[in-house]
């Protein structure tokens, strides 16, 4: 019997309320509100570490992010840790990678069978070398920033929609792993679609506009010091900002932006999506679409990842099953942790022993599973400063909880500590940590958090 295909979508720093069926409803996405009405919806889906590496490798290893060694952005995967390609026993697939990719050796020396390459010098800068683009990047490559300003059809994700539905063409015979992972919507916020949306449709969120408060962590406001200063630069050497904003003004032009490359996006995957029902394996494919992290977009005046606020550290996370025609709603939290070894046991491959992770498949299939808290790190790293500047805030290590009856617990072992009721409170204006009305909770969050990482031999102080 002929295994399933499997097709990833993962876009970088995809917010989870550009979707319809996150409360996305302004934002123009077709192509993804189509895939949700017939897939298995994770409502509260977590990642494991808030920014890139980090959390590419738990997706693609199933291990926490202080196991595999990928605590920051720039660091290697080591080879001791196997990646999904890699945990594939008596492999039928053909596996392709296309698109950013971030975890050191390349995926062809990780199991994959081909990668189409987007990044500095790759089969993307020889599209454009061939398109007589003037390059502003050694060996003819180009910057994120020039690339932002050329036409969708020059685009990144138009050049991954060609190569994927080539792809799609010339393997439709064999079972396949096909992962297409865009850049966008992450920074620079800027795109043919700029214009997209009006501004009538940006709604910004509360804490956008509200004073921030002086109980969340140092780093947080450091970051946002940080962005503010960068702002201010921005506005003297670029024609517009690209990339972080000081006034309301700004906040509603950059999210119009954002979700401008969300719709870039979508378009791309809709094409893929059209050629997969033209081959006629549609319902011979698995199709799931996450994100790496999000996007606080102005949130608690803040932009990109890095923190654990829910725009931030939630992601989008849809899976359609072979023959799904209608959507399933899961609402309790699930965490990335548990990404890898779903993923395999779909494709009929054991559970490797050293996954943290549990397969949440009985959710796919519309069964029921006991509802578990969901963990999240952050160690010991930011972009703010140099470490001599800021040693406090850099040296900052967080563990944090999302329990099943929805409390958000952030402990630190050198910075404030937050704790949010996310039933009453969503969007996390009132940190209660200090309030002294909740020491109950606040203990057995601590109790939870101690015990866990005494399971994945964690050995942070908290």
């Amino acid at each position: 019997m002929r295994q399933p295909n499997l097709l990833i979508f993962l876009p970088d720093q995809q917010r989870t309320d550009t979707i319809g069926c996150y409360g996305g409803a302004k934002v123009h996405a077709p192509s993804l509100n189509k895939l949700a009405c017939e897939s298995v919806i994770f409502e509260r889906a977590y990642v494991t570490h808030p920014v890139c590496v980090p959390s590419r490798a738990s997706l693609f290893t199933g291990l926490w992010p202080h196991q595999n060694g990928c605590t920051r952005n720039g660091v290697a995967l080591d080879r001791r840790f196997p990646v999904l390609t890699e945990l594939l026993q008596n492999k039928q697939h053909y596996c392709c990678y296309m698109g950013k990719w971030q975890l050191g050796d390349a995926p062809t020396e990780r199991g994959f069978d081909d990668w189409v390459t987007t990044e500095k010098v790759s089969d993307y800068s020889q599209l454009l070398n061939a398109h007589g683009i003037p390059s502003d990047r050694p060996n003819r490559a180009y910057s994120r920033l020039l690339v932002s300003t050329l036409s969708f059809e020059l685009s990144k994700p138009k050049f991954l929609q060609d190569r994927a539905c080539q792809f799609i063409k010339e393997h439709r015979g064999d079972p396949f792993i096909l992962v297409v992972a865009y850049v966008e919507p992450h920074t620079p916020y800027n795109s043919p679609f700029n214009d997209e949306h009006s501004l009538d449709e940006i709604d910004l969120d509360p804490t956008a506009l509200t004073p921030p408060g002086a109980d969340i962590p140092l780093r947080y406001r450091l970051i946002r010091e940080r962005q503010h200063a960068h702002a201010i630069i921005d506005r003297k050497r670029l024609p517009d900002l690209y990339y972080v904003g000081i006034t309301p003004e700004e906040y509603r032009r950059l999210k119009q932006r954002y979700f401008g490359l969300v719709t870039m996006v979508d378009r791309s995957i809709g094409a893929i999506l059209g050629c997969l029902e033209s081959a006629g394996l549609t319902d011979k494919t698995i199709i799931v679409h996450t994100s790496d992290h999000g996007d606080s977009m102005g949130a608690h005046q803040l932009f990109g990842k890095e923190t654990m606020f829910e725009e931030s550290a939630r992601v989008p996370y849809l899976v359609r099953m072979p023959g799904q025609r209608r959507s399933i709603k899961v609402t309790q939290a699930i965490s990335h942790i548990d990404f890898l070894p779903s993923l395999l046991e779909l494709l009929g491959q054991a559970h490797p022993a050293h996954c943290q992770g549990k397969s949440r498949v009985p959710l796919l299939r519309g069964e029921t599973m006991a509802p578990e808290n969901v963990f999240l790190q952050w160690a010991k790293w930011s972009s703010i400063a140099s470490r001599r500047q800021i040693k406090r805030a850099l040296d900052e290590s967080t563990r944090s909880i999302v329990t099943t009856d929805l409390w958000k617990l952030c402990l630190r072992d050198k910075d404030s500590n937050e704790l949010y009721n996310l039933n009453v409170d969503p969007i996390e204006a009132h940190n209660l940590y200090h309030s002294g009305k909740y020491e109950e909770i606040i203990a057995r969050g601590r109790d939870e958090i101690h015990r866990w990482q005494q399971t994945v031999d964690d050995t942070v102080n908290i």
